[in-house]
């Protein structure tokens, strides 16, 4: 079966990311500068959820890194048997590939407030980033769970994913805390790191996240 070229295969193929400044970018050379957040936690800590809630609440638009990547693997793209790969096993994909999705989607909406749920996991992924995309986050979410928690909330949550196994959260799981927390240090000596307590129902885990965007 032929794969078809996606909008991510002509991005890449197009420049490196070495390459690539501000402009070449495409976003800040819009008339406006789009306003991003990270929002980061490891499996099953309910980054998504809180996402929808914080989107609705306070007119962000959400984009799920990992929704990115699966919508590339349906698509049958080139990238897709790759990504699927990555996934399956737990582990990351390359940060050219998973940022230049990031510009794509944020190119493509007229949206200019978006909330990035799952990245950077990684410090390649953020170096990418910056090369790439290069737009300051205004503040970083991280929501904080034990392990125990984590993994039970991934294995009951019964959405279908290729990743929401015991074998794949488990290395999911060693992943964020080997390539995750760097990040999570890195975003905290900056003052843009807001640790959320993730432990608790939905609604009162949206208490504490409220507040950093009221005031």
């Amino acid at each position: 079966m032929l794969r078809r070229a996606s909008p991510l295969a002509k991005l890449i193929s197009a420049a490196k990311p070495s390459r690539l400044n501000q402009a070449e970018a495409g976003i800040t050379s819009k008339a406006r500068t789009p306003i991003i957040n990270f929002v980061l936690g490891g499996p099953g800590v309910g980054k998504g959820t809180q996402c929808t809630r914080i989107a609705e609440t306070f007119g962000f638009t959400h984009l799920s890194v990992g929704d990115l990547l699966r919508k590339e693997i349906s698509s049958n793209t080139e990238y897709g048997g790759m990504i699927l790969d990555k996934i399956t096993k737990g582990k990351i994909v390359e940060s050219e590939v998973t940022v230049k999705l990031l510009k794509i989607a944020i190119e493509s909406n007229e949206a200019d407030r978006f909330l990035i749920d799952g990245f950077p996991r990684s410090e390649e992924n953020r170096v990418a980033y910056e090369q790439i995309i290069g737009i300051e986050p205004e503040v970083v979410l991280f929501f904080d769970c034990n392990e125990e928690e984590m993994l039970k909330r991934v294995l009951h949550r019964n959405q279908g994913r290729v990743d929401d196994n015991i074998d794949s959260t488990m290395e999911r799981l060693k992943v964020f805390e080997a390539y995750t927390l760097p990040v999570i240090r890195y975003y905290s000596q900056k003052g843009k790191l807001h640790k959320i307590n993730a432990i608790g129902t939905e609604d009162e885990i949206f208490e504490r996240v409220q507040p950093i965007f009221t005031t």
